[in-house]
């Protein structure tokens, strides 16, 4: 079986001087390579072709056939490093939290903490007949989400 680390030191490589970054890595043991890359301004396919080109070619296929698989992270993807979040500031996503709830907002911000989400919820201020919608600011560390994806709307 090849080995992840040899593939994760080899798209390192490519990635050095570029603003890509390195998604997800993974090699199931019948030798399927998969690559995820991601870039601020999305991920172009000559690029994706570029990257796998050059893993062919420090890969022999004499030693182990392999099938290689070089893409983008998913628009609709949940995020898996903390750069997608940090790209995806300022835009709508959804977030399921592990106890259980669904949210939609905007990313207001993100560090290697955590994020914070911009949500609206109704609210009935005190002596008011009628709630009102204001908006709410709700922090999470990564390890209380399940998920956050980038929420597309039509």
């Amino acid at each position: 079986m090849i080995d992840k680390g040899i593939v994760e030191g080899l798209v390192a490589e490519w990635l050095e001087g570029k603003d890509y970054f390195l998604v997800d890595v993974t090699v199931t043991p019948d030798d399927r390579i998969v690559v995820e890359i991601d870039h601020a301004e999305g991920v172009w396919i000559e690029d994706c072709v570029d990257l796998s080109r050059f893993i062919e070619s420090r890969l022999s296929r004499d030693e182990e056939d392999y099938e290689l698989e070089v893409g983008s992270a998913g628009l609709g993807q949940p995020f898996k490093v903390v750069r997608q979040y940090v790209n995806h500031v300022g835009r709508e996503v959804e977030v399921l939290t592990c106890d259980g709830r669904k949210l939609h907002g905007v990313l207001a911000s993100a560090d290697d903490e955590g994020f914070t989400l911009a949500v609206k919820v109704k609210r009935k201020a005190e002596g008011e007949k009628r709630a009102r919608w204001v908006e709410e600011t709700l922090a999470f560390r990564y390890d209380e989400v399940k998920y956050t994806k980038y929420s597309i709307k039509f």
